[in-house]
């Protein structure tokens, strides 16, 4: 059995029933396991793809990325997405480092292929690619059978690329088995079924966009709508006109979509539930799909954990403010010292998790794969604690954590405090090097439209709640802050900006 032997046996039960709608067009499950086989066929017998090859796609969400997927699970070959918002050279050391074969890719990105290495197999997925072949000229072509007798769910098929806080990212490798027991993780999670209808708007290239619903949903025999790149009115009006019953949606997509004119009318009937999470979610914005009467879920996992491995669950304890849930139904997780051991209840720790759902290694890169897998537990790199009750809170990253004067600062605590005031809309906190404290605490801002919110203010706010030592030394008003693809803060590159635009030898 591999993983693709779902999709057969939900195209066996209900062929005719919906797998994916896609920009008003609809793939029965019959047509999706057809296709699936197909695709397989032709990337055997027309490129020569076999168990352990690396299959590279560059493309916005649509059907085939998830035929694709699936197909490399038929053959025992593995998927690396790439980042469409990357630069092209960081797109090409993915494709070099991972020893992509075969690179399937969209028109709008074909600025990558003059830097292609010779000897990449070029596939386009909507144009004719110089010198390769487009994705309907190959299913053209094939012939014979895709299956691999000796393909199972123990095989790797997914190298997703982590963005890595220093050096190069790494290629975290997923095996079938992973996405697998994500999948029944999901389905415990969200109480779905067949009957769900999942509308999924973050992208396939990130583990949350592929593996929080889309894939689970799939394998369960339910539908997905998929949007090729989230636009909140797009999603609004999908959301009232097809009636999803579950949707994932990180922070800065809430707040777009709570934001935007026609969420006062928006019709939010039918979802059961939403769910977020890849960062610290501010209580205010779960607030605005809670008060429209859409019970809010949180997950809290990695690219490593594929990446489900603690939530909140649907008809479960939702009323631990702040909490990211339980450990998943199929892992283990708990808070550890430095040196492994499991720390008391309500001690702040690292974050580790162990389960079938856990990566099996970095490619290409043991030191990393030890320093991250250690007796079987993955070590996060996230500090957190755990309750008495088994519930865990996130606190923040290990790498963004301050040390001022032999105290401990985590930046979301202090951007938790920022947000409650009412003129501030987004926020970062870091730490800046001084000579007296080792690092203290910097809060970058982004004001609420409109506003001329000020630092003395915004400093007495934080003073009336926080520990003086936790209080940002300096306050910096900007526009915009980097960010990864789905919004979330990356607080390393915002301290490599902050050194920048300081004098030299300037501490603070």
């Amino acid at each position: 059995m591999d993983l693709c032997s779902l999709i057969d046996r939900n195209a066996a039960f209900a062929p005719d029933k919906t797998a994916i709608a896609f920009e008003g067009k609809r793939l029965s499950y019959a047509a999706f396991a057809a296709r699936i086989e197909r695709t397989a066929t032709a990337l055997k017998q027309e490129l020569g793809v076999s168990k352990g090859d690396r299959v590279a796609i560059l493309s916005l969400n649509r059907p085939d990325y998830l035929v694709l997927l699936y197909a490399c699970a038929r053959l025992g070959a593995m998927l690396v997405p790439l980042n469409w918002r990357l630069a092209v050279a960081e797109q090409l050391f993915i494709i070099n480092d991972a020893g992509a074969r075969i690179l399937v890719l969209e028109r709008a990105f074909e600025g990558v292929l003059p830097e292609l290495t010779p000897g990449t197999s070029v596939v386009g997925l909507d144009f004719t690619p110089p010198g390769g072949a487009t994705f309907e000229s190959l299913l053209a072509h094939g012939e014979g059978s895709g299956r691999n007798p000796h393909t199972d769910l123990s095989c790797p098929l997914l190298i997703v690329y982590t963005s890595g806080t220093t050096g190069r990212p790494k290629g975290a490798v997923l095996r079938q088995e992973a996405l697998f027991w994500n999948g029944v993780m999901s389905q415990h999670m969200h109480n779905m079924t067949s009957d769900d209808h999942v509308l999924t708007v973050l992208p396939f290239f990130h583990v949350g966009g592929l593996n929080i619903q889309t894939t689970p949903a799939l394998q369960l025999g339910a539908t997905v709508t998929i949007h090729a790149r989230f636009t909140p009115d797009t999603a609004l009006a999908t959301i009232k006109q097809e009636r999803p019953t579950l949707t994932v949606m990180v922070p800065a997509i809430i707040q777009a979509v709570s934001e935007h004119p026609d969420w006062i009318t928006a019709d939010l009937s039918s979802l059961k539930a939403l769910t977020t999470g890849s960062t610290i979610v501010p209580p205010h914005l779960i607030d605005r799909f809670v008060n429209r009467g859409v019970p809010v879920l949180q997950v809290y996992g990695s690219t490593e954990t594929c990446p489900i491995a603690v939530y909140t669950r649907l008809g479960g304890d939702l009323s631990r403010m702040g909490s990211t849930g339980l450990a998943g139904l199929c892992c283990e997780a708990k808070v550890v010292d430095q040196a492994g051991a499991e720390v008391p209840p309500g001690t702040p720790g690292e974050i580790a998790v162990r389960g079938p759902n856990v990566f099996f290694e970095y490619w290409g890169n043991a030191d990393a794969t030890r320093d991250a897998l250690r007796d079987g537990w993955y070590r996060t790199g996230d500090i957190g604690l755990c309750d008495a009750d088994g519930y865990f809170w996130v606190r923040d990253r290990k790498k963004n954590m301050i040390i001022s004067g032999g105290e401990n600062v985590y930046p979301a605590e202090v951007e938790r405090v920022l947000l409650e005031h009412p003129d501030v809309s987004e926020c970062a906190v870091i730490g800046r090097p001084d000579p007296r404290w080792d690092e203290v605490p910097i809060a970058y801002v982004i004001r609420r439209s409109g506003c001329r919110l000020g630092a003395d203010e915004l400093r007495a706010h934080l003073q009336a709640q926080l520990a003086r030592f936790k209080v940002p030394r300096d306050i910096v008003f900007v526009t915009d802050l980097p960010r990864t693809a789905l919004g979330k803060v990356q607080h390393f590159l915002l301290k490599q900006l902050d050194a920048q635009s300081r004098a030299p030898g300037e501490a603070s």
